[in-house]
């Protein structure tokens, strides 16, 4: 045989196993809005720079005719390349070929390109589209699974690692994503659950579609497992590109510092006006935040779970940070269960990668109620304390009005480890509110006066309590608060607390590991 004939052949054996399933399940897949598995990495990667490896690995399996159908590949693309410049390793599920299930090889696969991401140090992100273990292997395929996990456990807070959920995921095919750092899901096209519909309905009689039971919006918005909602498969690698640019290639690195032509010293006046005089009056924290960082851009993450915690990605003076911030427009700010999930996971994904933590603070306290204790709100807010007192990253503190009581505490204060602490002259840093706190500590001095004087002696009581305790100035005296600044200079304050935190270490005991409440 000649070299072209030789060369030949490997054309035609190219061709075969990038026609993955056939012409005709790429067809469909391309009805129903999605990309095929090699679309999906060309559009994530820099042009060009796709390098792919096993490309023509087979399974091995002889059971329930099996062996009959062998296509190159085995449902899995594997590889690396860069993305915005950077190396990145890659592994994208092709369900054209039996349905994208896991086998011993594609197992194989997946854990060769996990190895080679950890041991370079770069980012690893899974496009998937699986219906779980391919059923004709067995033990074989949960044994690669049990590979697969294992990887992601070791590797997780050494490099980046990303989910992309872009078909029907069930069983081993959504463990592995839960373990990583971010999800992000593609609304009405990909689905994620451990046993799906028809099971549901078979062993508990329940009946539920795949869009409500495991949908994008129901991970996004009720579930809390996923971080992002995209619109599309490509939406959904865009947001994937923009994650990426916020974190280092590994937690031996900083996050780069980006060119910015928003100066670092901009005030900005309008800030004077986000935070009512009523202290009883909502108002957006995310109007604070995009006037205060680099071009009004916030990047945020998992916007559609608990609402009451805004967190997410942006740049001050070109630097990569991260936000926590209460949201008093909804459920007044107060931090409940689903709330110190969002926060206390957040934070620990910035310190693993070296992104300094912005926290802005306006929290009546935790919210109270049957439902919340049961569900064990001490034990889950406490995650919160874990979080940021285990964090060694620069931590910010901007009170903009309320900071009561625990709540005070958990949010980065001074005693949690906060590096800089601000306040606005709004704020009001006490054990409680002025309300609650009169009707306990002054209720003999109430109830010695005739009913129609009480609610007169009431506010007045409010109005002593709230000039004496309800502000900022206390707690400045104290030392827990490092300075009492206007609004219109939040961002210069930040970026210079930034810029000097910026070669921050910290001693820490030696341990095996913590044993954080979970």
């Amino acid at each position: 045989m000649s070299l072209q004939d030789k060369l030949d052949e490997l054309i035609r054996r190219n061709k075969e196993a990038e026609l993955g399933g056939g012409q005709g399940r790429i067809d469909s897949l391309h009805q129903k809005g999605k990309l095929t598995a090699r679309e999906r990495v060309e559009a994530l990667m820099d042009k060009d720079s796709f390098q792919e490896i096993d490309k023509f690995v087979v399974h091995r399996c002889y059971n329930f005719g099996a062996e009959k159908t062998k296509i190159p590949g085995d449902g899995v693309v594997t590889g690396y390349g860069t993305i915005n410049g950077r190396m990145t390793f890659v592994f994208s599920h092709d369900s054209t070929v039996f349905g994208g299930s896991l086998s011993g090889p594609f197992g194989e696969k997946v854990c060769k390109v996990m190895d080679l991401a950890v041991n370079n140090k770069c980012p690893i992100v899974g496009l998937n589209d699986s219906g779980g273990a391919r059923i004709q292997e067995g033990v074989i395929s949960l044994g690669s699974y049990g590979e697969i996990f294992k990887r992601n456990v070791m590797t997780s807070g050494v490099i980046p690692q990303i989910s992309v959920i872009m078909g029907a995921c069930a069983g081993g095919a959504v463990y592995s994503p839960a373990i990583t750092d971010f999800i992000i899901m593609v609304d009405k096209t990909s689905h994620m659950f451990i046993t799906g519909p028809q099971v549901i309905k078979a062993v508990t009689s329940e009946d539920v579609s795949a869009e409500k039971l495991g949908g994008a919006m129901t991970h996004n918005a009720i579930s809390g497992v996923a971080h992002f909602s995209a619109k599309s498969d490509l939406d959904a690698l865009k947001l994937t590109k923009e994650l990426l640019a916020y974190f280092p290639q590994n937690s031996d690195e900083k996050p780069a510092v980006v060119p910015c032509s928003d100066p670092a010293d901009r005030i900005d006046m309008s800030l004077r006006d986000v935070v009512p005089d009523n202290a009883k009056k909502p108002y957006n924290i995310k109007d604070i935040i995009r006037k205060i960082v680099d071009h009004g851009h916030f990047f945020e993450v998992q916007k559609n779970y608990a609402r009451n915690m805004v967190v997410g990605f942006a740049r001050m003076g070109g630097m990569s940070v991260g936000f926590v911030a209460n949201q008093p427009n909804f459920l007044a700010g107060c931090i409940d269960i689903n709330a110190s999930l969002k926060c206390s996971r957040f934070v620990r994904s910035c310190d693993c990668f070296n992104i300094p933590l912005i926290t802005l603070v306006d929290v009546p306290g935790f919210l109270p109620g049957v439902s919340q204790e049961h569900g064990g709100i001490i034990k889950h807010g406490s995650k919160i304390i874990y979080a940021y007192v285990d964090a060694s990253v620069p931590k910010i503190t901007v009170i903009t009005r309320k900071a009561y009581g625990g709540a005070y505490d958990v949010m980065s204060s001074k005693h949690h480890g906060g590096d800089i602490n601000y306040a606005y002259p709004t704020a009001e840093v006490a054990v409680m509110g002025p309300e609650g706190a009169v009707n306990i500590i002054m209720r003999k001095e109430l109830n010695a006066v005739p009913e129609e004087e009480r609610e007169a002696l009431r506010e007045k009581l409010i109005a002593d309590y709230r000039a004496t305790f309800a502000n900022p100035y206390t707690a400045a005296e104290l030392g827990y608060i490092d300075e009492v600044i206007s609004p219109e200079y939040t961002r210069p304050k930040i970026i210079a607390a930034l810029r000097m935190l910026k070669n921050k270490v910290v001693i820490t005991h030696h341990r095996k590991h913590g044993n954080i409440p979970l």
